[in-house]
């Protein structure tokens, strides 16, 4: 996590955030799930606490959970009962080696000129038709929450550009309302694309 504010609060506060009451994305688990053959190959970047891996690996998927906070890779290791790779997305240099790649509120963390360079490693990852499923906090200007934490804050238009730019396939954006961590509305983006 390259932005210092960002991840000292993932380091002071992972404990917390990693046990917190959360509901799990059943919904978009699934459905990425329905669209992989099963068994398949998961990389999941900025896993936290490790519940969505979990539940990846439940359903029969070989899933690498990795995250950019040691503290938080810590926690998922201890509910997982695996290693969890401590890894920033500008680190990661697998070459097709995933089906999936599951990066459900984490690449909003990313800074936004590092975001092409980002989107290019994932897809080199990915197997040729592999899937995508990333999730952003909707906005026009990057900026922090009042927790601190940096967020890219993206427009599904400006995300459109850059995927299509990257020559990433059947790209669908959806939009919903929903909250996050720090307990204010939130309006999300919900990514799904195809290398």
């Amino acid at each position: 996590m390259p932005n210092d504010s960002t991840a000292a609060f993932y380091r002071e506060n992972a404990t917390a955030y990693a046990n917190r009451a959360r509901n799990l994305p059943k919904h978009q688990l699934d459905a990425f799930l329905a669209r992989l053959s099963p068994g398949t190959a998961i990389l999941e970047l900025g896993c936290g606490g490790g519940q969505d891996s979990a539940y990846m690996l439940s359903q029969g998927f070989d899933v690498t959970p990795t995250d950019g906070s040691a503290e938080l890779a810590r926690q998922a290791e201890a509910r997982l009962g695996r290693p969890v790779k401590v890894m920033l997305f500008q680190e990661l240099d697998a070459e097709s080696a995933y089906d999936g790649v599951w990066a459900h509120a984490s690449l909003l963390h990313a800074p936004r000129p590092e975001l092409p360079d980002v989107f290019a490693r994932i897809r080199r990852a990915l197997k040729p038709g592999g899937l995508l499923h990333a999730s952003f906090k909707a906005g026009k200007a990057e900026g922090h929450d009042g927790l601190g934490r940096y967020y890219n804050y993206p427009s599904a238009e400006w995300l459109s550009e850059l995927l299509t730019k990257g020559g990433w396939r059947n790209l669908a954006i959806a939009e919903h309302d929903g909250g996050g961590y720090d307990g204010k509305p939130t309006r999300w983006l919900v990514v799904s694309a195809r290398r």
